[in-house]
């Protein structure tokens, strides 16, 4: 009854589910026999996207820029098929729940070095066919800077007009155990 007047009023129908020990909202639409369900997400979990983009530098593409990745765009494009897709963190991680089961000793893998730096406009040329201007080809690649103590990830600059005007201040490590973010 719900399903069919739902539909008859072209409307959407929103609730609260319970899912893992949380709360959640929920869309409920109308499809073929049943109802489809869409999680949404709350208030506190929504937040203005200029607190992320603003510090983002504005950036002029060359329409030979553009004019290469609408090739690769065009080259690589096809029709969806999610068969085609595997989840290969969970089959790694069933083999390594295997592998534990049959008593092997588990190690992890090496870390790769990241030494191998690539010019991506020389390679994205190449692999259309097209050769590399010499001026781009004879510039070296820009080391990354080494991260500070305590810092997580490397912060690159993206050129641009745009100036990096401030920079956050250097958190001190909380005294005692630290509980660290998966």
């Amino acid at each position: 009854m719900i399903r069919e007047t739902i539909r008859e009023m072209n409307k959407i129908a929103i609730g609260r589910i319970v899912l893992t020990n949380r709360e959640h909202i929920i869309a409920l639409e109308p499809m073929d026999k049943g109802l489809v369900g869409t999680l949404l997400r709350n208030a506190y979990e929504v937040r203005s996207e200029e607190k992320y983009f603003d510090e983002i530098r504005d950036v002029k593409i060359t329409k030979d820029m553009l004019d290469l990745a609408q090739h690769i765009v065009n080259q690589k494009a096809g029709r969806f098929a999610p068969e085609k897709f595997e989840d290969h963190y969970e089959t790694a991680l069933v083999d390594l729940i295997n592998q534990k089961r049959t008593g092997k000793t588990i190690r992890p893998k090496d870390r790769p070095k990241g030494e191998n730096v690539v010019d991506l406009m020389e390679a994205l040329r190449r692999s259309v066919g097209q050769q590399a201007q010499p001026s781009e080809a004879a510039k070296p690649a820009k080391k990354p800077k080494k991260a500070a103590a305590g810092q997580k990830e490397m912060l690159m600059p993206i050129a641009g007009k745009k100036a990096a005007t401030k920079e956050a201040p250097a958190k001190k490590p909380a005294a005692g155990r630290q509980r660290k973010s998966a």
